[in-house]
């Protein structure tokens, strides 16, 4: 019997937050869950993420409703995977600890029965609290490292954060891979060195943004890693994860066994094209996307054999791999490859995004070069912290404020003093203390402790407002605050 390899899906969360700025409703979503339901995915992550502030914010729909209709429609929630920013929960600031434990709770209540908890600066202080509340209420723990690169990042450090993930009695291990940056010539370390030393399940989630995921995928595989993340075409690609598509042939071609229905997912394909019609509107305009249905017999076999025949070598040859990589993506016409992003790190929804704020501030788009470039030198400044939520749209934005002003930290945003006083939490690596007291001061009080203790309690002030009408009206209040409270109000107007 050939050995099982588990696929998961997130299209309905990441898919369409990597593609069409998280712009799905939960009608839209729900013309499709029904079909991949049963299709033998391991895992569906289909909340949390901007997935709770893109729905009262823009698809007026009710967060806890969405996750509600996906658990009566799975039949509960032991497949539903939330994404979770530790301390920072769905938003971008560290909570109370009594916010952060009654939202998890209501969470898994609802149906997210699997939390994949991550932290921006890989400070595992920011996770204890979300990992305690998430096993104390009957949840899983699938923690996630957030990979980047930098003097600081080596394989390492990885190997060494996985322990420390485990030794806190985590049920999985994420290779959480926001911006495509692990490289096949990095990954071949890293998996074997995590796979020794780890004796729990490991996900790899890896975005096609830079044109290596395939490669890593069936790296993933040969060195015994158990899960992979995947989307359906057209939500996959580009900024987006690796088309189950291709990644099902790669994982047959390896003589693994998938369990996927292939059915199944063509039909979803079916539906997620008129979808994706109707979404065009918001996608950011990363490359070009899809217009052809995907089938699984579209596949270039012949390239997905060589891929597999080059990885499978000792040592691999992970040039002509990657060149396969290249060229399977491109026969079937998925968004091309920005391998810029190596060195800029800026993860693709974060690209799209600063190219629009750019616009709408009436900066040229040949400046957009220039901050690329101050990108790694601002990340430097503060620790080389991972580029994702909130830290790349921080780092992202100060480098802009760099190049606009013509002159480095003119002006600092408050988010940006705030990573610099420890109030996100503790760098990867040291900031310079004159640079430091240069933005802040001298008098400014760097927080040396987790960033949540300094935090007073939230939910112990009773709070009277006529759109509040439940707790998990109180629990969306607290977190996305006038955000929440617009929504709300026109809730409960209708």
């Amino acid at each position: 019997m050939a050995k099982r390899v588990y696929i998961n899906d997130l299209t309905l969360r990441d898919g369409h937050q990597s593609t069409a700025a998280t712009r799905m409703t939960t009608e839209q979503c729900m013309r499709v869950l029904p079909i991949i339901k049963d299709a033998g995915y391991e895992i569906f992550e289909l909340w949390g993420g901007a997935t709770l502030d893109s729905a009262i914010r823009f698809t007026n729909d009710d967060p806890w409703e969405r996750l509600e209709k996906f658990r009566d429609e799975m039949g509960g929630g032991d497949k539903i995977q939330a994404l979770l920013r530790g301390q920072n929960l769905f938003a971008y600031n560290p909570y109370p600890d009594d916010v952060l434990s009654a939202f998890i709770r209501q969470s898994i209540e609802s149906g997210a029965k699997n939390m994949r908890i991550f932290d921006a600066l890989n400070d595992i202080r920011n996770l204890r609290i979300a990992i305690i509340a998430t096993k104390a209420y009957g949840g899983i723990v699938e923690a996630a490292m957030s990979y980047t690169t930098s003097p600081v990042h080596t394989t390492q450090y990885f190997i060494d954060y996985g322990k420390t993930l485990l030794s806190e009695g985590v049920n999985r291990i994420a290779i959480k891979d926001m911006a495509g940056l692990l490289h096949p010539k990095d990954a071949v370390n890293l998996f074997p060195g995590l796979r020794k030393e780890i004796d729990v399940p490991i996900v790899l989630h890896t975005h096609s943004t830079t044109g290596v995921s395939l490669v890593n995928l069936a790296l993933g595989m040969k060195y015994g890693l158990d899960m992979f993340d995947t989307c359906i075409s057209p939500f996959a690609g580009g900024p987006s994860h690796s088309p189950v598509e291709v990644v099902a042939v790669i994982a047959e071609r390896m003589g693994l066994d998938h369990g996927l229905d292939k059915d199944a997912i063509t039909n979803a394909q079916e539906k997620l094209r008129v979808i994706f019609e109707e979404l065009k509107g918001s996608i950011p305009s990363f490359g070009k996307f899809r217009r052809k249905p995907v089938h699984f017999d579209d596949v270039p076999v012949d390239k997905v054999d060589r891929l597999v025949e080059a990885i499978s070598k000792d040592p691999e040859d992970l040039e002509t791999a990657i060149e396969m990589n290249h060229e399977i993506m491109a026969d079937l016409d998925y968004p091309g490859f920005d391998d810029r992003i190596f060195v800029s790190q800026i993860p693709g929804g974060m690209l799209s995004n600063l190219q629009k704020q750019l616009k709408d501030m009436g900066v040229q788009e040949d400046m957009m070069d220039a901050v690329m470039k101050e990108i790694p030198n601002v990340r430097k400044d503060v620790g080389y912290v991972p580029l994702v939520t909130p830290t790349s749209q921080i780092v992202g934005s100060q480098a802009a404020y760099n190049v606009m002003a013509g002159e480095r930290y003119a002006f600092t945003s408050n988010e940006f003093r705030m990573v610099l006083a420890g109030e996100f939490g503790r760098t990867p690596g040291p900031i310079d203390e004159e640079f430091r007291h240069r933005i802040l001061g001298d008098d400014a009080v760097i927080k040396t402790y987790r960033p949540a203790s300094y935090l007073m309690p939230g939910l112990e002030d009773k709070v009277d407002e006529p759109y509040i009408k439940t707790k998990k009206d109180l629990l969306l209040h607290k977190v996305f605050g006038n955000a929440a409270d617009e929504f709300l109000k026109k809730k409960y107007k209708k």
